[in-house]
């Protein structure tokens, strides 16, 4: 059988176009070839010999080589103020492309959109050339559905630089990014066309049309083509990069601190208000990035204004009632590893059960030893610290002191308690132990409002084993 029969049968079983066929028979050698052509160029180690092919030259050249030649141009090419203005202008109309359509209306549905403002984004949105809506916010969704893991795409986890953007200047393995839905895409008209002419597109939109304007404007086309079309270019799709770099790595954590995303202002302005991302990734379908009136998010702002005319609807933000729930929550966390760091003291149910008659000796033979509310301490090292003066504490070793420190000679504070927990050295027997034990019992018990995120007790104010709460008032005997 001839070779070219041989691949017609190949073709014929692969119809998908998959080349790494390896047939069943045949020579070894070619087998082991075969295997080892599959091995994808970004699963090798890089070396001088090979770096040229880690290389992602395409991306490489829009986002690399052009800009740089645009930054040379501006050597010879005179900015002037329209062409200035036009620029700011029309970078921030593309950001929007970005921001309101590929990000927030495409990939995550946070609202809808008539089809004029669609053809609007679309547009715009190629003029910042970084990829297809399709593209870009397939990737996106991959990026939500597995961050900080080894298939999330731009992943900051393998470094800023490499999430900024050395994610499509180097060869990716396609087979080790994760999968998403994008059916709804695939159902969008526009989102269709743009991606089968998203060249032509890009030509019109991100070079002809800025060149245009400035042109036929005010007779500067260089100044239009440099400064509106290749530097307005780099700057916004550097803009849109740091939301996958700086955004997962400058600022807080206020809903969720178990991946990498953060909120910071200076990544908001520098991302027309993505900077909110913490708040972004916790509640991705909000078409908010900013939820406080005095916060920079002018996409959010754009959003609303295109309600008001007609362009948008079904605006979708996520109750404000479930938004509260996780600051409360990751607020809590913060104050258990908070807590982790304190002395509490040794918690009631490790400690030794202690006789009264040993109590008492102890005391007797110069451990300064006190009983509050059946628990032992040990105030020794404290006496000389005691406010209220070295006569009065040292009247109460060996002593129940549990109606003098409640409130019999003084009530003291919260403060008080908390200190003296960190003095425990045991239980009392016969003298409140079962009481104690229960306390104990109750605090280890899997009760979430007792216990913090890292399962240790949670002793609030007023709640220490030690305060007693003092007996009403009532008539003397007659």
């Amino acid at each position: 059988m001839s070779s070219s029969g041989t691949d017609a049968k190949a073709a014929a079983a692969f119809p998908d176009g998959t080349k790494d066929y390896v047939p069943l028979r045949g020579n070894a050698a070619a087998k082991a070839e075969a295997l080892k052509s599959k091995v994808h160029i970004a699963d090798t180690p890089i070396t001088w010999g090979n770096w040229h092919q880690h290389v992602n030259w395409l991306n490489t050249t829009f986002i690399v080589i052009v800009p740089i030649i645009g930054f040379i141009s501006s050597y010879w090419v005179p900015l002037r103020l329209y062409t200035a203005l036009w620029a700011i202008f029309y970078y921030f109309h593309t950001g929007l492309g970005i921001t309101a359509g590929y990000h927030r209306l495409w990939s995550h549905s946070c609202y809808k959109a008539t089809t004029p403002l669609k053809i609007y984004l679309a547009a715009v949105g190629a003029g910042a050339v970084e990829g297809s809506i399709r593209w870009w916010s397939y990737g996106h969704r991959v990026h939500h559905r597995y961050t900080d893991t080894d298939k999330d795409p731009y992943s900051v986890r393998k470094g800023l630089l490499y999430s900024h953007m050395g994610w499509m200047v180097m060869k990716q393995n396609p087979k080790r990014q994760g999968r998403t839905d994008i059916t709804d895409l695939n159902e969008d008209p526009v989102v269709v066309w743009q991606h089968r002419n998203f060249l032509k597109c890009v030509i019109a939109m991100a070079l002809v049309f800025p060149t245009v304007v400035a042109g036929l404007g005010w007779g500067d086309w260089i100044g239009g083509f440099v400064y509106a079309g290749i530097l307005r270019i780099c700057f916004v799709q550097q803009a849109t990069f740091c939301v996958n770099s700086l955004a997962h790595w400058l600022g807080d954590q206020p809903f969720d601190d178990r991946n990498s995303p953060r909120d910071h202002v200076i990544t908001a302005f520098v991302t027309l208000g993505e900077g909110y991302h913490n708040f972004h990734h916790e509640f991705p379908s909000d078409y908010r990035n900013a939820i406080q009136w005095y916060q920079y998010d002018p996409t959010k702002w754009s959003i609303w204004v295109w309600k008001q005319l007609g362009l948008a609807y079904d605006l979708k933000q996520f109750r404000q009632n479930e938004i509260e729930k996780g600051r409360v929550q990751q607020l809590q966390k913060k104050l258990d590893q908070k807590r982790a760091t304190l002395d509490w003291g040794i918690p009631l149910d490790q400690l030794p059960v202690i006789h009264w008659d040993n109590f008492v000796a102890d005391s007797k033979n110069g451990k300064a030893l006190v009983a509050i509310a059946g628990v032992i301490h040990d105030i020794g090292d404290f006496i000389k610290d005691h406010p209220g003066g070295k006569a009065l504490i040292k009247s109460s070793i060996g002593k129940d002191a549990t109606a003098i420190f409640n409130g019999g000679v003084y009530n003291h504070s919260n403060a008080a308690h908390n200190l003296l927990s960190t003095m425990r050295v045991g239980v009392l027997r016969g003298g409140g132990e079962v009481e104690v034990w229960k306390r104990a019992q109750f605090e280890n018990k899997d009760v979430t409002y007792m216990n913090d995120s890292a399962g240790q007790r949670i002793v609030r104010a007023g709640s220490q084993a030690t305060k007693v709460v003092q007996p009403a008032a009532s008539a003397d005997a007659a």
